[in-house]
């Protein structure tokens, strides 16, 4: 099977074993920066060229794009989905969790449990802020950028101060279209995630990701220095940790949740996760994911899963 994993770095730790697994599998592999691709779009046509070369006889992607590169990634995942070749993740499931509020609002349609959250774009005067900190029963809250992730653009306003100023810096960027979501803050997590990677509807591997420092880095994220260490879910988190993925389109993702006095809470549902647990639990996530693209690419893609 020819199997394209689009990347922009091939020397990136998930695409390099990515490729490891798929080759001692017996497969072909291409590593296809899709930012040098482009589509031809024509009546009956639909084609992907990379570096001016013809893409042909793929028959399956894993899509691993940088959140920077949504749009454009998506686009490309979408025009090889045209052509009806098999993605490990679809484009319309990789748009929807990329925006955080979206993904918030699908969430808690499912009767998924999450952090209380309030939507902002327009500016805030002083009282306004005062009644939102309020309402979120801070300080402190979380402020995030409704784009970004390994927990970029995400601030943690331990005072209405601070607040106040987090607000006033993100709306300077309002003319590129920032949007602002307002979270509250669960005090009991202690700086403490737990990161649960799903392949085909089951948990392969989970991790607790606990902040260091607490006192200078909320953010548990590996990426921003936190330490991982094996966790076993219990009977309501994996249940969460499935909805979520599920609500979400994403056959291969890694759910972000907490855990809290009201039970665990979904905080983002990542579309394209690091392999970063599988040297904190041993478990080979890079094989799995290619067992289930095997499993899966020989299906039909429908049409109206293509999500244009």
């Amino acid at each position: 099977m020819k199997i394209a994993i689009l990347s922009k770095g091939p020397k990136n730790y998930s695409t390099k074993r990515l490729q490891e697994e798929a080759t001692a599998r017996g497969h072909n592999v291409q590593i296809i920066n899709y930012t040098h691709c482009e589509a031809r779009i024509e009546q009956n046509s639909q084609v992907v060229l990379h570096n001016g070369e013809l893409l042909k006889d793929i028959d399956a992607i894993i899509p691993r794009i940088a959140w920077s590169y949504t749009r454009y990634g998506s686009a490309i995942v979408r025009q090889f989905e045209m052509q009806g070749i098999f993605t490990a993740t679809s484009s319309i499931a990789l748009v929807r969790s990329r925006d955080k509020l979206r993904a918030t609002q699908l969430l808690a349609r499912a009767g998924i449990g999450i952090p209380k959250t309030i939507f902002s774009r327009g500016r805030l005067n002083a009282d306004e802020i005062e009644k939102l900190v309020e309402e979120l029963n801070g300080p402190p809250i979380i402020i995030k950028l409704a784009r970004g992730t390994h927990g970029r653009g995400v601030v943690l306003a331990e005072t209405r101060k601070a607040a106040r100023s987090v607000l006033q810096g993100f709306y300077i960027m309002e003319e590129e279209g920032t949007n602002i979501l307002l979270q509250e803050y669960i005090e009991e997590a202690a700086g403490a995630d737990i990161r649960a990677f799903i392949v085909g509807g089951k948990v392969i591997a989970s991790m607790k990701r606990q902040s260091i420092n607490l006192e200078e880095e909320f953010r548990s994220n590996l990426h921003q220095g936190g330490e991982g260490t094996v966790v076993k879910l219990t009977v309501e988190e994996h249940k969460a940790a499935l909805k979520a993925a599920k609500a979400m389109g994403l056959t291969i993702c890694g759910v972000d949740l907490i855990r809290s006095k009201r039970g665990p809470l979904v905080l983002e549902v990542n579309s394209s996760p690091g392999f970063g647990i599988e040297q904190v639990t041993d478990r080979n996530v890079a094989e799995k994911i290619i067992e289930y693209v095997e499993l899966n690419a020989k299906r039909r893609q429908h049409k109206d899963r293509v999500g244009a």
